[in-house]
């Protein structure tokens, strides 16, 4: 069992719609939870960590990707619980946009496959709850961002 299974209070997490030429870039997670599903690049914030600073280093040591924060996107919570309804696991994920800088996306030991989509196809695509809302958000604040 993971140390983030059964825990005893929510663990602060980030993730980050990266764009690249209108294209998202999204991968699919190696663990739980949401292991193969698609998902934004992103993790657990480490003590004395800026959200911001967390969301950018995920994504570097996830895909292997550098970019700018363009604004703060939303927050998203994942609450899962067992067949008797304890909390198997809690995470609050707050949520960014960001601009490509560097890097060609890559596959590690977080992500299984990465793809840089038109935020319009993750419709298509097997994703972790709520990544189609997340990712419309973000593509409006880039949009936003461009006038």
């Amino acid at each position: 069992m993971s140390a983030r299974e059964y825990p005893d209070h929510p663990f602060l997490a980030v993730s980050i719609a990266v764009f690249r030429e209108g294209k998202a870039l999204v991968a699919t997670r190696t663990k739980p939870p949401g292991a193969d599903l698609w998902s934004l690049p992103g993790g657990v914030v480490e003590c004395g960590e800026s959200l911001e600073a967390a969301a950018l280093r995920e994504l570097h040591e996830e895909v292997g990707v550098s970019a700018r924060i363009l604004a703060f996107n939303r927050h998203v919570e994942r609450i899962d619980r067992d067949d008797d309804g304890g909390v198997q696991r809690h995470f609050v994920v707050a949520s960014f946009v960001g601009v490509w800088t560097g890097g060609e996306a890559q596959t590690g030991p977080e992500a299984g496959a990465v793809r840089w989509i038109d935020p319009r196809e993750v419709a298509d695509l097997p994703t972790t709850p709520g990544l189609a809302e997340v990712l419309a958000s973000a593509a409006r604040i880039l949009e936003r961002s461009a006038r």
